[in-house]
């Protein structure tokens, strides 16, 4: 079985998604890294499919694009991501660390400062709703607040990484590449302890002696 088969039996575009830090629903939805995409708009499963672009085809496809990279580099990629075995004709090579170009870099990081911004300004949302003080004289979650402060702020760079200017996104991924990095990891920490939270809880009920 050669690279193409073996891989296309072995992975399917939802891993390959994921193992490219994109994030994808329980529904199998994604935000479609092929065009500005704000919301959710590609099913991703053994194949892909997006509603918006109509961008769609296999697990190979799906990478090659991605990457920028040829369909036997892009399967050799996967190959090599999810250890699948397969024949290979060719005698053995030591192949080269590839290397990205400039293009390819800054294609990745608009793909991640984009979906990292979506996910905040979703959590946004959540923490304005979730959070809202129920009273007048309640006061004010820290998270409602940065909710309020931030929403706004948010919504620039979305519409400034859609713009079709190509000078003003480089701009902008230069200088807040680095924030977009932090909020990355404040995000990931707060669901870090979130979790612990449910955790601890659910120990807690768990260890209760019963009421005789």
């Amino acid at each position: 079985m050669n690279v193409f088969e073996a891989v296309k039996q072995s992975v399917t575009t939802r891993q390959a998604a994921e193992h490219f830090g994109i994030r994808v629903g329980r529904n199998e939805m994604c935000v479609c890294p092929f065009h500005a995409d704000k919301h959710p708009s590609m099913k991703v499963d053994r194949r892909f499919h997006c509603f918006g672009c109509q961008a769609d085809g296999d697990v190979i496809d799906f990478v090659s694009r991605l990457e920028a990279v040829s369909p036997k580099e892009a399967a050799l990629m996967l190959a090599q991501a999810f250890s699948v075995p397969y024949e290979d004709k060719e005698p053995p090579r030591r192949r080269k660390p590839r290397q990205e170009t400039p293009e390819q870099q800054f294609r990745r990081m608009e793909r991640y400062c984009f979906r990292v911004l979506c996910e905040y300004r979703n959590q946004l949302g959540r923490w304005k709703r979730d959070y809202a003080p129920k009273a007048p004289e309640d006061d004010w979650n820290p998270l409602f607040v940065e909710a309020l402060q931030k929403q706004d702020y948010v919504d620039y760079l979305l519409d400034t990484l859609l713009s079709p200017d190509m000078e003003e996104r480089a701009a902008l991924i230069a200088s807040y590449g680095k924030e977009v990095r932090t909020i990355e990891r404040r995000m990931a920490e707060l669901e870090a302890g979130a979790a612990a939270g449910r955790d601890g809880g659910h120990r807690s009920r768990a260890a209760a002696p019963e009421r005789p």
